[in-house]
Formats: C-alpha cells, sequence, structure tokens
C-alpha cells in the first residue's frame, strides 16, 4: 500500500526556469573508441516491468504502468565520470548549460565560507544560486572538484549537456523503462537494485545516500558526505554501480503522469517540457525524498544542473548478440 505520509512533492532538487535545444555532436569514432567507458549488457524483454505494484509516494507516477518489449542493449557500469566528460570538452570545446548561465545550483552547506551570502531558492532553500558553480567548479569558484575527483559522477550537467555527451560518444540516453529493467539486476518488482532490504541511519548502508535530519545534519555513516566514487558500494546483478543514490539520472522520456486526479494533473502540467530522472542521490532521505528506489521517479527542466544530478549511457546492440528473457 502507499505510504500516505508521503504524498508527492517537489523533490529536493531545483529546477531552472526555462529550457534550451541540445546541440548535436556527431561521433567521432577514433576518440570514442578510446573514451568509451565500461559497459554491461542488458538482456531485453517482452514484457519489461515500469513502475511497481506497491508504490510508496502518491500521485508521482511509480504505480505500475503498462511497459512494452525491450530490446536488448549495453549500458556503462556506472554514471559518467569527470574525466570521462573531460575527455569529451576536450575533444569539441562542448560549454556546458551551467557556463552558458554563469551559474548553477549548490547544496548549502557545501558553499564556500568565501563566498558570503548566497541567495537561496523558494521552496528548497537549501540549495543556493552560486555565480561560476559547473562541472569543474562544483560548488563555485575556487573549489576544483573535477582536480581531486576525476573518478566520480560528472555533476552540474543538464539533461542538454548529457544528451550532448551521449551522442558524441555514439550512444544515447536510456529510456525509464530502459533504466529500470537494468536497475533491477534481473530482480522482479524489488524497490531497490539488491532486493527489498531498507536502507537505515543506523547499520545498514548499501548506497549513498543521507543519514540523519535533513537538512541540516548529514551523519555520513555510509562514508560520503556528498558523492562517492562512480565505482563503489556492490553492484546489481547486472554490474551495475550506484545504481540508486549518489546522483540522480538523467533519461530520455519526457515527465508525464498518467491519472485522473486533480492533484496529479496539476503536478503533470507545471512540469510539461521536464525529463524523468531516476535512482535518487546522496542528499535522499526517507524522511523528504524517498526517490532512491527504483519505481520511483522526479522530473527536471533539461536545462538545470545541480551538484547531485548525472548520467549514464546507453548502446543499441543487435538482438541475436544478448539474448532475450521472457
Amino acid at each position: 500500500m502507499p505510504d500516505r505520509g508521503n504524498i508527492a512533492k517537489g523533490c529536493c532538487v531545483p529546477q531552472r526556469a526555462r529550457t534550451f535545444s541540445a546541440k548535436t555532436y556527431f561521433v567521432d569514432q577514433a576518440a570514442a573508441d578510446i573514451t568509451r567507458p565500461k559497459t554491461v549488457p542488458i538482456p531485453g524483454t517482452r514484457k519489461v516491468i515500469l513502475g511497481t505494484r506497491s508504490p510508496r509516494i502518491l500521485n508521482d507516477g511509480e504505480e505500475l504502468r503498462a511497459g512494452g518489449r525491450i530490446s536488448a542493449f549495453e549500458i556503462t557500469e556506472t554514471t559518467i565520470t569527470n574525466r570521462s566528460f573531460d575527455a569529451f570538452v576536450s575533444a569539441t570545446g562542448y560549454v556546458t548549460e551551467a557556463e552558458r548561465f554563469g551559474w548553477s545550483f549548490v547544496f548549502w552547506s557545501d558553499v564556500s565560507k568565501s563566498i558570503g551570502i548566497s541567495q537561496g531558492i523558494d521552496g528548497v532553500e537549501w540549495w543556493r544560486r552560486i555565480d561560476g558553480a559547473n562541472w569543474k567548479d562544483v560548488n563555485g569558484p575556487g573549489s576544483h572538484e573535477f582536480a581531486w575527483h576525476a573518478d566520480h559522477p560528472v555533476t552540474q550537467v543538464s539533461w542538454i549537456d548529457a544528451k550532448a555527451y551521449a551522442g558524441w560518444i555514439g550512444g544515447r540516453l536510456p529510456t525509464e523503462a530502459e533504466w529500470e529493467l537494468a536497475a533491477r539486476g534481473g530482480l522482479g518488482d524489488v524497490p531497490y537494485p539488491w532486493g527489498t532490504k531498507e536502507p537505515d541511519d543506523e547499520e545498514y548502508f548499501p548506497c549513498n545516500i543521507w543519514q540523519g535530519k535533513f537538512p541540516h545534519n548529514n551523519r555520513c555513516k555510509d562514508g560520503y558526505n556528498t558523492t562517492a566514487p562512480a565505482l563503489s558500494f556492490k553492484p546489481n546483478g547486472y554490474g551495475l554501480y550506484n545504481v540508486v543514490g549518489n546522483v540522480w539520472e538523467w533519461t530520455s522520456d519526457r515527465y508525464k503522469i498518467k491519472s485522473l486526479k486533480k492533484v496529479a494533473r496539476k503536478r503533470a502540467e507545471s512540469m510539461k517540457g521536464y525529463r524523468v530522472a531516476k535512482g535518487g542521490s546522496f542528499l535522499c532521505h526517507r524522511s523528504y525524498c524517498w526517490r532512491y528506489r527504483i519505481p520511483a521517479r522526479s522530473g527536471n527542466s533539461p536545462d538545470t544542473s545541480t551538484t547531485n544530478m548525472g548520467f549514464r549511457v546507453v548502446f543499441d546492440v543487435m538482438e541475436e548478440s544478448i539474448k532475450t528473457v521472457v
């Protein structure tokens, strides 16, 4: 049964006010061969599980929905790292949305004291608008996150940025159905990549999420205050790391909610043009954003970037090369 205390509400990420069109990058095969991250094969299925029979957040679209046939594909075993994204930028001269805007969103406790007063975001005041924050200076000027965390997920990348990278390397962003199929690792209708056991604040830490009282005190009992290395924690049954927690992952799908309820329709209308993000992040906690579950979902404007949003890349394969399961 749905948890009545978890009614759909804005998640722990803010949104920009306007969107732009993604620029197409043609594949440089020589560069792609060198920089293509490691992938894992995902078998196709005639009927994918999309959503769950046991939704936890009402009016969020995570209820069980009709899922069609999915062809076999490959997906990066981790989210794209700073090192991989740097190869893309170096080869193409790409400029991210955050760099174009000149600012991005940073979590309040990560803002440098040297910045002084920062502008909070209405409704999600723990997010601050910080000039000069981007994928290299994740928390603002002088933070130099890239230099120290080359193997961490690239963040401060918008859906537009993610799509550009994926196209350059010869892939694409996963659909929501493909993401859920890969995330379950061969398991059925389960909330987590490892099964049904719930993470907590005291003893069980299978992923990088918040422990403590959000947004004031993160006890970091899983070992991380912000992102963990992309290749960390135990992989799921297909060999994917950090499918839930760590960073949100962009998908190719538009955010939609199929519901006759007025509150759901109103929510969907307010998010028209948004793209689906999956998996939750290091800022998620059951008390506020219980979306580090496989069927859970969020949506954001395609030009939004934050310190807790990243992505994986999918590659199409010949159907005969990977078995399709029933």
